[in-house]
């Protein structure tokens, strides 16, 4: 009779098939986008536009937050575990935490920039201009990374995993 380890451990194995650097002049770039949007808003609006822009930040993450984990609890609740809170650029917000299956992971995004947009639009009618501006850049600037990784993997196979890491996107077969 053949003893069994105590701790039976799952080993996956995947297959790289593409990895996509990200370079830190990129990031540096990308992170200069909110200093210009800052300054347009305080030439174009004076000092509420500094306000507004401040508040419409933290907002459009809890937007982001409550579509992602609306969708994710609704289709399957173990994907759920898989995100968490990232503060990293360029991955700033919540995200997959692990490899995470590609087809979800456009799904969710695509989602939430539609609804996100629909719920900015909504807020267009009572909200200040200044406001809904800046609701519009924290949206485009929180999801440019995210959907940059969907428009360069969408020539690969739709049944493959990414993992984020901070330097770069992978993309596995498993």
């Amino acid at each position: 009779m053949i003893a069994e380890p105590e701790n039976k451990a799952t080993f996956y194995q995947y297959r790289l098939l593409k990895k996509k650097a990200i370079a830190r002049s990129v990031i540096y770039s990308y992170l200069c986008l909110p200093v210009i949007m800052l300054i347009f808003n305080l030439l174009a609006f004076s000092w509420t536009g500094l306000f507004f822009f401040v508040l419409a930040g933290p907002i459009t993450i809890w937007i982001h937050y409550v579509i992602a984990r609306t969708i994710l609890l609704l289709v399957r609740t173990s994907y759920a575990k898989r995100w968490r809170w990232n503060l990293r650029m360029p991955w700033l917000g919540y995200i997959p935490d692990q490899h995470f299956s590609f087809r979800m992971f456009v799904r969710v995004h695509l989602n939430m920039s539609w609804i996100g947009l629909c719920i900015i639009t909504v807020c267009l009618i009572w909200s200040p201009l200044s406001f809904t501006l800046s609701l519009i850049f924290w949206h485009l600037w929180l999801l440019g990374p995210r959907l940059y990784v969907v428009m360069v993997l969408s020539r690969e196979r739709k049944d493959g995993l990414i993992k984020l890491n901070e330097q770069d996107v992978s993309y596995y077969l498993q």
